[in-house]
């Protein structure tokens, strides 16, 4: 089983973007699009930008972690978003 760390952008507004964890990255973002989650619902419809595929839910996750701290919004403004 694979774990997920997935970035997407939303197409209505498309300044806002959101990082999270899955297991199961097609339901999840289902999901986000069909107003499940409170925390982007506002936003929808949102598109997949990236996401980094990881072999145990312990490095997605301290991965997301990272990715939302400072340093880590830096590198993903650099490597993992697209232009």
């Amino acid at each position: 089983m694979m774990h997920y760390v997935y970035l997407l952008r939303s197409d209505s507004a498309p300044g806002y973007t959101y990082v999270g964890y899955s297991a199961d990255l097609k339901t999840r973002l289902k999901t986000h699009n069909q107003g499940g989650s409170p925390h982007t619902a506002k936003y929808r419809p949102w598109k997949l930008e990236t996401y980094l595929a990881f072999s145990t839910k312990t490095q997605a996750l301290a991965f997301e972690t990272y990715l939302k701290s400072h340093s880590g919004k830096a590198f993903a403004a650099k490597r993992l978003w697209p232009t």
